[in-house]
């Protein structure tokens, strides 16, 4: 594997990504360019690595590295990737190691760009980027915070082990797939709404977001621009995505409705609750003398899937959601039904079960008739696993 590091002040982050890939079993060698030595020398990454250090193509020139770099790596990641080295890779400048290694590498090529909010926003920028995707390269979208100095906005690295997940899923994948949602636009709901009571109480459920959290990523790892609305997870920031936070059914609904309009697909992974309270008291409810407890009345929230599948646009692929403690299949099918999904992910919840877990298992009825069973595995595993059967139904190339 290649890391190539670009010369930007984030480039001390790539020793966390670089421990990360070399711990869990690989053999990286990293390239950075002459700028990045800058900021992290080359005894470093040597050091971290285990591999020799080189940023020009005349070091150990009887081992052609320019060519036979590229020509072996089964992956090469570029982070931080700088305006100017997705300038110099979008228009196959080949000026040191790592630009040549790029131009000869025919396995899958990830950029994690970072850099100020108005270099990123730049049209040139962002015209580099979409070369580079069209050709077939991934290029994360960066993250959202606080820049170099007292700026922030959009151009932050995401978190090393973010962009590692996301690089775990590439590999896992590989091949000419890699990045089969390339162009295509999604939205995922993850997480459990809360209701509020009073200003410290809440009707919530135990939904963790994992499950959606792992399509989000799943999905960024094979090309897709992601919309991630996220209610009430304590869950890092998958990288690459747009990140919507949101409280209440109410809140999820507005931003769902808001980000699916373009979308390609929805995937409603997020566990709205299914009731509200019908007032919501200002002060905090006191236990009465009597010891009674108060009367809660409760009113329906809106079905989000249920709206969305009455509005959906011609092509989009709704993914609909069915958490059940009884019979699961005849209540997966009429949700289907009434939601007018082309999916729903079924499967059988409860104390201990699913929610919070690492492995999921479902059963994933289609509107055409078709039944998936997909038996325990990770949850991005089935995350990937589902994304394969929307991409089925997605109408011809993005």
């Amino acid at each position: 594997m290649i890391l190539g590091v670009g010369g930007g002040v984030a480039a001390y982050k790539s020793c966390e990504l670089l421990r990360l890939l070399t711990e869990s079993g690989h053999q990286v060698r990293v390239i950075p360019t002459a700028a990045a030595l800058r900021f992290v020398g080359a005894p470093t990454w040597s050091a971290l690595s285990g591999q020799p250090v080189a940023t020009d193509v005349w070091t150990d020139v009887h081992e052609v590295p320019h060519v036979r770099l590229g020509q072996r790596a089964d992956l090469v990641v570029v982070a931080p990737a700088t305006a100017d080295l997705l300038a110099r890779a979008a228009h196959g400048l080949a000026d040191d190691l790592l630009t040549n290694t790029l131009l000869t590498a025919r396995c899958p090529v990830v950029f994690a760009p970072a850099m100020h909010t108005e270099m990123w926003e730049h049209p040139a920028t962002r015209d580099n980027v979409a070369l580079l995707r069209g050709r077939g390269a991934l290029v994360i979208e960066p993250a959202v915070g606080r820049l170099t100095g007292a700026d922030s906005g959009k151009g932050r690295l995401p978190d090393p082990a973010e962009i590692f997940a996301v690089l775990r899923r590439v590999l896992t994948r590989g091949g000419p797939t890699a990045a089969d949602l390339a162009g295509r636009r999604v939205v995922v709901t993850a997480g459990g709404t809360r209701e509020p009571l009073d200003p410290v109480r809440f009707l919530g459920n135990r939904s963790s977001g994992k499950q959606g959290y792992a399509f989000a990523r799943t999905a960024v790892a094979r090309g897709a621009r992601v919309t991630l609305v996220s209610a009430n997870v304590s869950l890092p920031d998958p990288a690459g995505v747009e990140l919507v936070r949101v409280g209440t059914t109410d809140q999820l609904r507005r931003a769902t409705l808001a980000a699916a309009g373009e979308a390609d697909a929805v995937v409603m992974a997020a566990a709205p609750a299914d009731f509200r309270p019908a007032s919501y008291a200002s002060d905090k409810i006191k236990k009465s003398a009597s010891g009674e407890p108060p009367v809660l009345e409760l009113v329906t929230n809106p079905d989000i899937a249920a709206e969305l599948g009455a509005t959906k646009p011609p092509g989009q692929v709704l993914v609909a959601f069915a958490a059940e403690t009884g019979d699961l299949l005849s209540n997966a099918r009429a949700k289907l039904i009434g939601k007018r999904a082309d999916l729903i992910v079924a499967n059988q919840v409860g104390v201990e079960r699913v929610f919070g877990a690492d492995a999921n298992s479902a059963t994933v009825l289609g509107a055409d008739g078709s039944v998936t069973v997909l038996d325990e595995r990770s949850k991005e595993q089935l995350a990937d696993d589902v994304w394969d059967l929307v991409l089925d139904r997605l109408p011809g190339p993005a």
